[in-house]
Parts: structure tokens; C-alpha cells; sequence
């Protein structure tokens, strides 16, 4: 084969194993996230992407308004600030 035939099926080949493997399940993460943020509703527990765990009270366009605690502690977020929907389990090691 022509060498130069080569190096182009090798930048192809190149090409198409990062688009796979990088790319491709970046895209699909992010869909999964904007539909789990678009599917939020009252009475959710979500954990925020700085950490605070709270329950969903008031859904609005853009924002959520959430329970942190039981002294009922209401803090308004931007839904992409929201990381994941439901609650997170620690274990701890001894």
C-alpha cells in the first residue's frame, strides 16, 4: 500500500477511537443530566455539586428552591448546580 494511504486510514482510525471513546459517553452524560435536571419535581432529595443534600419545595424555570434541614432552611439554586437526584449512602471505613 501507498504510504500515504496509510497514514490517512491511521489519522481515520485515530480519529474514530477518540470520538468513541471520549466524546461520544461526554454527550451522553450530559444529556442524562440536563433530563434528570429537567425532570425535577416537589418532594425531591437532591445533592447540589458543592455537596448540600435538601429536599425539593418550589420548582421555578430555571432555579429550585430547597429544605436543607429540619429548621426548615430554604436555599434558592440554579438547577445546574444540581449533580444528582436522590440521596448519596457513605460508607465509612474502621
Amino acid at each position: 500500500m501507498d504510504p500515504n494511504v496509510m497514514t490517512i486510514v491511521m489519522l481515520v482510525a485515530m480519529i474514530a477511537i477518540f470520538y468513541f471513546m471520549l466524546i461520544r459517553p461526554e454527550n451522553k452524560r450530559k444529556k442524562e443530566a440536563e433530563k434528570m435536571r429537567s425532570e425535577l419535581s416537589v418532594g425531591d432529595v437532591i445533592t447540589t455539586i458543592g455537596g448540600i443534600v435538601g429536599t425539593i419545595c418550589a420548582v421555578k424555570d430555571n432555579t429550585i428552591v430547597i429544605e436543607t434541614s429540619a429548621d426548615r432552611v430554604r436555599m434558592e439554586f440554579t438547577k445546574w448546580a444540581v449533580s444528582s437526584k436522590g440521596t448519596q449512602s457513605v460508607e465509612t471505613t474502621k
